[in-house]
């Protein structure tokens, strides 16, 4: 069966053709995660848009990146874990756990590990837990553990490292829901977080119309270029008629 992959161009005017007038040059959450989970609009093209619509970097730092091949769009909700001292008794609230449990369904984990890279944020159980409350992915600054069982449950996370690790009397969740720099990136919860196998993008809500926006015209003239790259082989010559950068 022939697949049509429709243009990100075509797919937004689609998206707002159904639309009410109040809301024409506005797109709804949904909207916007549509138009980020199109095939085109990939981590680098995000990233780009990213770039010249904030005039700030979006993309997290390289080694973070997906346990097996997936791509999530969703909307971040966030905690941040610190150290503690094993002597440490205290009680501690489980805000990681809370999360978990009460994010709304297609929503992405982001879980901020302060010096954690060789702690898992994340095991089977959690992902477990991730995939059957109908979650997107997780994002985690630090590590992910039980590799070949997320695998087979199917639950995206994407971890700046691998480590066997528990964070069980190593950290406690100290808050959720706020914002947290995440992989070099500021993540504020209900940002749009998009993963693919380059890497993870962050768009800023206040930017995310703006930012489908761009992606389209990347997508519009990527399409136009390629036919002038293949009969002229030269890039240049077609950056002289549709200028990508």
């Amino acid at each position: 069966m022939m697949r049509w992959i429709l243009p990100l161009s075509s797919l937004l005017a689609l998206l707002l053709a159904g639309a009410p007038a109040a809301a024409q040059g506005s797109l709804t959450p949904e909207q916007i995660i549509a138009a980020l989970r199109a095939p085109t609009a990939s981590t680098g093209n995000i990233a780009d848009a990213v770039d010249e619509a904030t005039g700030a970097r979006g993309f997290m730092y390289h080694d973070m990146k997906p346990i097996y091949r997936a791509k999530i769009v969703g909307r971040a909700a966030t905690a941040l874990l610190r150290p503690v001292l094993r002597h440490d008794t205290r009680k501690y609230p489980n805000y990681a756990l809370q999360i978990l449990d009460e994010a709304p369904p297609g929503s992405v984990l982001v879980y901020v590990l302060e010096n954690g890279l060789e702690i898992a944020g994340m095991g089977n159980l959690m992902a477990t837990t991730a995939r059957v409350r109908g979650l997107e992915g997780a994002v985690i600054d630090g590590a992910a553990r039980d590799v070949e069982e997320i695998t087979r449950i199917g639950f995206p996370i994407f971890s700046r490292a691998v480590s066997p690790a528990t964070s069980v009397g190593r950290y406690v969740s100290v808050a959720k829901q706020i914002p947290v720099t995440c992989a070099g990136i500021l993540v504020n919860p209900g940002d749009y977080i998009v993963g693919d196998s380059d890497g993870v993008v962050v768009v800023p809500q206040e930017a995310a119309a703006r930012v489908v926006e761009l992606i389209g015209q990347y997508d519009d003239k990527e399409r136009k270029m390629i036919p002038i790259i293949e009969r002229e082989k030269s890039m240049l010559r077609a950056l002289e008629l549709y200028d990508r950068y």
